[in-house]
């Protein structure tokens, strides 16, 4: 049986072009900045996004914690949400190994985070308190279904940010996803910030890798701390050929993602025994909820596997789907299909 795997945007498979473009990539040692594959997509990722340089690394979770590690010295606190990736799913790096110290503040359903929760989060100059140092945002929103960060709300963080001698890092995995959902330039939405995090293995189909771009300076550092987590690449032209056929091809695509997770979470909605909020179906993501309690979470799952649909067990009772490269309409159909007939035992 051919499984519809919508679990994560994660289980996409590179294209042909990505494949061809890998098996020829033209290579050097990046430990010494010299594959020129490597080189070009930087330079692209960096002018896409309108920063001034960019580092591949070979995981979002490690871009993020790059960052991290770069922005904040040991005993450093960092304002983020309390459903953010960087919180909940990156194994507690930032403190594990770099003695940061998270500060949580409740994410809104929209992803934001209130500015006048982050304001109240920052610490006064005390002895007693860590020095905060470093503002999060994620766009998109992962845990709030997709959900994007508008560019006003960014330029708001920021502002305060500047006011009060922050910085702002952006978790950006998918923010080819929210520029495409609003339909503006991705740089509206990175602009202002010091650092940004972008997934090339996600919507994109890449295989492996992520981006952080930001200033010259950081980058340079950012380097250094890549190399002490063990992310020193050395003929990665075969990845980074990828991600230049990722930028270059796959981003416009994004808003048929987009409209399969309407389609969707409007058909879900119909469905008796599940509950979803069609309108936060904003991107590629959608959670909803098992409200008929007469089958089990374990029943739910098994059912649907069988007949040939995966999906991510989130939280009780809670399920994420997300659509992505290699999904088709057909297979939104099937997939609604099996949930009725789930839903009928």
């Amino acid at each position: 049986m051919t499984m519809i795997d919508l679990r994560s945007d994660t289980v996409t498979h590179p294209t042909q072009a990505m494949r061809d473009a890998m098996a020829c990539a033209g290579v050097g040692d990046d430990g010494f900045g010299e594959d020129p594959t490597v080189n070009r997509l930087e330079a692209m990722m960096a002018e896409r996004l309108g920063m001034d340089a960019a580092l591949l690394v070979p995981s979002g979770t490690m871009s993020n914690l790059v960052s991290l590690l770069t922005h904040c010295a040991r005993g450093e606190e960092v304002i983020l949400g309390d459903i953010s990736h960087i919180f909940l799913s990156e194994v507690g790096g930032m403190s594990a190994l770099g003695s940061v110290f998270p500060h949580i503040v409740p994410n809104q359903p929209d992803g934001t985070i209130p500015l006048e929760r982050i304001e109240a989060a920052i610490r006064a100059d005390n002895i007693h308190f860590p020095k905060t140092r470093l503002i999060c945002l994620e766009n998109t929103h992962n845990r709030c279904g997709g959900a994007i960060l508008t560019p006003d709300y960014t330029a708001e963080v920021v502002a305060l940010a500047r006011q009060r001698n922050l910085l702002v890092h952006l978790d950006g995995a998918r923010i080819f996803n929210a520029a495409v959902g609003l339909g503006v330039d991705v740089r509206e939405l990175t602009r202002g910030v010091d650092s940004v995090s972008v997934c090339l293995s996600k919507g994109l189909s890449a295989p492996v890798g992520s981006v952080l771009c930001g200033s010259k300076l950081f980058i340079a550092h950012a380097r250094r701390s890549r190399k002490m987590l063990g992310g020193g690449l050395r003929q990665a032209g075969v990845l980074a050929a990828a991600g230049i056929v990722a930028l270059d091809e796959m981003v416009g695509r994004l808003a048929e993602d987009h409209a399969n997770a309407r389609r969707l979470a409007k058909g879900i909605a119909r469905i008796k025994g599940l509950v979803i909020d069609v309108n936060r179906a904003q991107t590629n993501i959608i959670f909803f909820d098992l409200a008929d309690r007469r089958i089990s979470e374990s029943e739910f799952v098994t059912h649907l596997r069988e007949q040939g649909i995966l999906l991510h067990h989130a939280a009780p009772f809670r399920f994420r789907m997300v659509t992505h490269h290699g999904i088709r309409e057909a297979d939104i159909d099937k997939t609604l299909a099996a949930l009725e007939s789930v839903m009928r035992k």
